[in-house]
């Protein structure tokens, strides 16, 4: 009877953990809210396309699996604490002892392995103490201004979000991520270049 009582709680435990990580895909990225961009992304959208990002990584001096994992864990905290971003003035110290107790919270609620690896995930990506987080830290960076560029391409207003590039300027190292940055700044120059340059004259046919 103890083995299925153990067994009733686990599951309801394993149910509560989804409940609150399906709030990801309802938590708008914080950073698009303030720049009343429409129909913003989740935190689970970025998650996402992080982790399709580290899964097509060629380097083999990382590991894959592990960068995967850690962008699929690296925002989880924000299912309970929401995207704290840096126009909130929430100081480092705070933002990391809110989400710390966030992710201890929801560790508890996954079987003892599973409760151990998650929160080492976090707290791998947090303190960036791997190359694997370090790379993920670069795909964070990465998604974030191809997330703007698709913005500005959607809204017709190259440019627009200038100030998304200027918080990540110069921090990109990784070749791989640094590849796709540049592509990223190449089609961005182009829209900008289009639509600042002037229409040629209408040519009088009268």
């Amino acid at each position: 009877m103890a083995a299925a009582g153990s067994c009733c709680n686990t599951g309801k435990n394993l149910l509560q953990f989804m409940k609150l990580i399906g709030q990801l895909k309802r938590v708008p990225r914080t950073g698009w809210v303030y720049r009343k961009v429409e129909k913003p992304e989740s935190v689970s959208d970025h998650m996402y396309r992080m982790a399709i990002m580290a899964m097509l990584t060629e380097d083999k001096n990382l590991n894959k699996d592990r960068c995967v994992r850690l962008a699929l864990v690296h925002d989880m905290a924000e299912c309970i604490v929401g995207d704290i971003a840096p126009a909130d003035n929430m100081p480092k110290e705070e933002k990391h002892r809110k989400e710390k107790e966030a992710m201890k919270h929801l560790a508890q609620l996954l079987p003892e392995e599973m409760k151990k690896e998650v929160y080492e995930l976090w707290e791998e990506y947090e303190y960036q103490c791997s190359a694997e987080a370090k790379f993920v830290k670069e795909l964070d960076q990465c998604e974030m201004i191809l997330q703007a560029l698709e913005y500005e391409e959607l809204e017709k207003r190259p440019g627009r979000l200038q100030d998304f590039y200027d918080s990540t300027a110069g921090k990109f190292q990784h070749p791989e991520v640094v590849q796709l940055v540049s592509a990223i700044y190449e089609e961005r120059d182009s829209n900008i270049a289009s639509h600042t340059r002037s229409p040629a004259p209408e040519r009088d046919i009268n």
